[in-house]
């Protein structure tokens, strides 16, 4: 079956959808987006999503003119399109035509929804079994960058910084700040063990406020594990006793080693292992697996 798309209140083939030329999304690299993992049909935390989504538009000045039911009934129906129960759907916004919203009475030009829906693929069983290898990326994290701590659809250096890190045959590449503090994966939140505390970078460093990363520090709070949100540096990543990422499509990924560097003994850790269970048990009550 061809693979369909959700444009604008319209479900057509994802060969045949157009967007014009003018769109700012094209033009510009405005937009928003959201990556939303689907077990069992049921889009897991949907509302956290697009509540993420609205606040990133708020502070960027992208209208999300689209209510949350009207979003998620759209949701719905192209996952019923392409008959799919476990996937990945993925929701952009943009602005569209820029100039239209000069000549609009309210300000706001019509904007553009796509939802996505295509069938989900695991990170490599291996990744939870042994570890993910990651690098230091060579490009830093700027707080006064005003994108940061968004998912915004311009998306290319992370993209640059991924290709890194599969050069050096690693997963993933973590970001540190100009003034050299640990802030996150391209693609994930990350998290270390030291001294039975589970420690991350706080969201003002800037980092995203992650959906996963907030389910983790739920997790870890129920089962009385010490959660420490802190400023954290490459010796704190070095002589980590585990680090784990983090994202709604990975959930809970172990970390083994640092290029070069093993963290610890290389082997997935256990509070890791039991934090992967508790993200599960949410997932199993919220996306009715399993009974």
């Amino acid at each position: 079956m061809n693979e369909l798309v959700f444009l604008n209140g319209e479900i057509v083939e994802a060969s045949a959808a157009r967007l014009p030329v003018s769109d700012a999304g094209l033009s510009h690299g405005a937009g928003l987006f959201e990556t939303v993992r689907v077990y069992n049909a049921n889009p897991f935390k949907l509302d956290d999503h697009l509540r993420r989504m609205r606040h990133s538009g708020k502070k960027l000045g992208i209208a999300v003119p689209w209510d949350d039911a009207e979003i998620t009934r759209s949701a719905s129906r192209i996952l019923q399109a392409n008959e799919l129960r476990e996937a990945r759907l993925r929701i952009t916004v943009t602005p569209g035509d820029l100039r239209a919203g000069l000549a609009a009475e309210d300000g706001i030009p019509p904007a553009t929804l796509l939802i996505t829906a295509q069938k989900f693929e695991a990170y490599s069983a291996d990744y939870y079994r042994k570890g993910m290898t990651v690098c230091v990326s060579s490009y830093k994290q700027n707080k006064h960058d005003p994108t940061t701590g968004h998912k915004t659809v311009s998306y290319f250096p992370r993209l640059l910084a991924l290709r890194e890190a599969h050069g050096k045959q690693c997963g993933e590449a973590l970001w540190f700040t100009t003034d050299n503090q640990l802030a996150e994966g391209c693609v994930s939140n990350v998290f270390i063990i030291s001294k039975d505390k589970l420690r991350t970078p706080p969201l003002d460093t800037p980092v995203l406020p992650g959906i996963a990363r907030a389910i983790t520090l739920q997790c870890a709070a129920a089962r009385q594990i010490e959660v420490v949100e802190e400023p954290l540096t490459i010796n704190d990543l070095l002589e980590a006793e585990e680090v784990f990422l983090t994202n709604t499509i990975m959930e809970i990924l172990p970390v083994c080693r640092i290029e070069r560097h093993p963290v610890s003994d290389e082997t997935v850790g256990d509070f890791t292992r039991t934090l992967r269970e508790a993200y599960f048990e949410v997932v199993q009550q919220e996306c009715r697996i399993g009974g």
